[in-house]
């Protein structure tokens, strides 16, 4: 059984039909990336899974319902997104956007550990725990928000975007870091702009039209697609 099981998922802005019967799903292990022109629904769909718009459909995380739900509950079960544009705290310190990462927790030892393997994992926030957030690079911004995210010690991950206004160098990096967590046990959702890094780390994808999947597969067969190519990756 799938992780993460959508089948026939519709979401509406007002009178527009965002999502259109959406079929996906995401198992242990994985890394499934979503791709699509800007406006095809991909952020929607993540914030469908969150709860931030009500969705129909079925949407089963391990075998329960998250339609109707909350999205702190949503969270609860362990479904954690990191927004698109980051969302960091900026007025307050690198420490304290962990530290609220882990708001619904009260394991104060397990917290402290965890904030520790975030300094291991991203050095530079360990350098610049009691600076403020918001004066941190676009790509230092983008670590703290994923580090903010894994302080819940989520069961899937939704990124929304990652890579966006950052240095090809820096998305390099961040896919990367997609990757590490991935190897550790923890299934991603990877909304991303960039369709050519995203498929690259990919075990699946689907590709997003409108509102609806136009292509699914794997994300080696995506990029080896002359549909994928023309559309996404340039040529």
């Amino acid at each position: 059984m799938a992780l993460l099981e959508i089948k026939g998922l519709n979401a509406h802005y007002g009178k527009i039909h965002a999502l259109r019967g959406i079929d996906l799903a995401v198992r242990e292990g994985e890394i499934v990336t979503l791709i699509g022109a800007n406006g095809a629904g991909k952020s929607t769909t993540l914030r469908a899974i969150s709860g931030m718009i009500a969705p129909q459909g079925v949407l089963n995380f391990q075998g329960t319902s998250l339609v109707g739900k909350r999205p702190a509950e949503i969270t609860a079960l362990g479904v954690v997104q990191v927004p698109e544009g980051r969302r960091i705290f900026s007025r307050l310190t690198v420490l304290e956007n962990l530290e609220l990462g882990a708001y619904l927790r009260r394991d104060k030892d397990g917290i402290k550990a965890d904030i520790e393997a975030q300094f291991a994992r991203f050095p530079v926030l360990g350098q610049r725990k009691t600076q403020l957030a918001g004066t941190l690079s676009g790509g230092e911004q983008q670590m703290l928000a994923i580090g903010r995210a894994l302080m819940t010690r989520p069961k899937l991950l939704l990124l929304d975007e990652p890579s966006m206004g950052l240095a090809p160098l820096i998305v390099r990096q961040i896919m990367s870091i997609i990757v590490e967590i991935n190897k550790q046990g923890i299934p991603v959702l990877l909304v991303e702009q960039n369709a050519k890094q995203a498929l690259a780390i990919a075990n699946r994808g689907y590709v997003l039209e409108t509102g609806a999947i136009r292509l699914e597969g794997s994300g080696q067969g995506l990029m080896e697609s002359e549909e994928v190519k023309h559309a996404y990756l340039g040529g």
